[in-house]
């Protein structure tokens, strides 16, 4: 899987591509990171590539022809995604429609954004991280990254662990614990240590729902629960305010 990066900071992307299970997804040429920086496509003497909005008001522009000039530079551009605020709210779902594209382009945008022409011309969609503002795009090109590599066969060594991630199934993870089993009388779960699959899986899939119910409770709206999926829950939410009257 190839992705193409468009910035004016290609330090921030060559740093994120040096570390982690991204690195060792180039190593294995699971994906291939190409950063593009569009200064270098610029036609100043200083390699500038903003300027002031038409109309006044505060705040720079990237201009259009460095990025035309820079998207013209790739052999192929696959699917071009522009990183904003005004995009649609980035989700497992899309994660997992991404991950089925060879090769996409992230235009990473900064200041006040971009050219129009560029969003009319160039781009095939935005995307957003959520309802507030950042600097730029990089973060967002790196976290998108990130999310769909892990859904890229061979990029995670227990592909399991990717199955069972919040969202996956359209619910959140459940409680993870680790040693020690005790923690100032904050026991692990006895379950958990029993050896029965079964009664893991069920305590497991329980604590999912409830956590979702709690914390995204928006969620299970979306959610086909199964009879056995709606009785742990049903359960879940029992227990809950037994022991918040207790």
């Amino acid at each position: 899987m190839i992705f193409n990066i468009l910035t004016i900071f290609p330090e921030l992307i060559s740093t994120f591509s040096d570390v982690g299970f991204i690195k060792r997804a180039i190593s294995k040429n699971v994906i291939d990171i190409n950063i593009v920086n569009i200064r270098e496509y610029s036609d100043n003497i200083h390699n500038r590539v903003d300027d002031k909005t038409y109309g006044g008001g505060p705040g720079m522009v990237l201009q259009y022809l460095p990025i035309k000039s820079a998207m013209d530079s790739l052999q192929k551009k696959g699917h071009v995604i522009y990183l904003s605020p005004q995009g649609k709210i980035l989700t497992q779902e899309k994660m997992n429609t991404l991950s089925s594209i060879e090769e996409i382009t992230f235009l990473c945008g900064r200041y006040e954004g971009v050219d129009q022409r560029v969003l009319d011309e160039l781009i095939d969609e935005e995307i957003s991280l959520g309802d507030y503002v950042i600097s730029g795009g990089e973060t967002a090109c790196m976290a998108i990254i990130e999310g769909v590599t892990r859904l890229t066969p061979g990029a995670i060594d227990d592909i399991e662990s990717v199955n069972q991630d919040s969202f996956q199934n359209g619910i959140l993870d459940h409680p993870h614990y680790t040693r020690p089993d005790d923690i100032g009388g904050r026991k692990v779960p006895e379950v958990l240590s029993s050896g029965d699959h079964a009664s893991i899986e069920r305590w497991r899939k329980k604590q999912a729902l409830g956590a979702t119910w709690i914390k995204r409770p928006e969620l299970l709206k979306n959610v086909k629960l199964s009879k056995e999926d709606d009785k742990l829950l049903k359960e879940y939410i029992a227990e809950f305010k037994d022991n918040e009257h207790k």
